[in-house]
């Protein structure tokens, strides 16, 4: 099973600004979404189980987060080719981030030693991040379960 993360940031910090190139040729940063909730979720990779299901519970449950007027991004270290095979695959309706050069996974904390099958390596923890309007941190999911994730955080809103 994955090895626990510690996380430097808590509820109520504020959110580090970041700055990333998405899907469909984007880029987008935390300065350009002032004023309104960004569900920021990092998963590992593209396209794997979990993080298929995950994507896919945002996106089944993307109208209801417009309709708080929340923004949904993904983040990953995918590389933008990956991203856009992705989200053509599963008709995700959100950006998501690649974060190539591992800044906003290291900002926020999520990037450590995981483990699976007695392997030790270096990866993505499953993390949340809900920033409020204000830009700070409104509520941290340290442990995700990707199917029922999205209805989680949409509660929260």
């Amino acid at each position: 099973m994955a090895t626990q993360l510690k996380l430097k940031l808590r509820e109520g910090d504020p959110a580090p600004s970041f700055s990333a190139l998405t899907s469909g040729g984007g880029k987008v940063s935390l300065a350009d979404l002032k004023g309104k909730s960004v569900i920021l979720y990092f998963y590992p990779r593209d396209d794997t189980p979990g993080c298929t299901k995950e994507a896919c519970a945002f996106r089944d449950h993307y109208a209801a987060f417009q309709k708080r007027g929340a923004v949904v991004l993904g983040v990953s270290v995918d590389p933008v080719k990956t991203h856009d095979k992705f989200v053509a695959k599963f008709q995700l309706p959100f950006p998501l981030l690649a974060d190539e050069d591992k800044k906003i996974v290291n900002d926020y904390g999520v990037w450590g030693q995981k483990s699976f099958m007695g392997r030790k390596y270096l990866g993505i923890h499953r993390v949340t991040f809900l920033i409020g309007p204000d830009g700070r941190i409104r509520k941290i999911w340290p442990k995700v379960k990707p199917e029922e994730h999205a209805a989680e955080v949409l509660a929260a809103l």
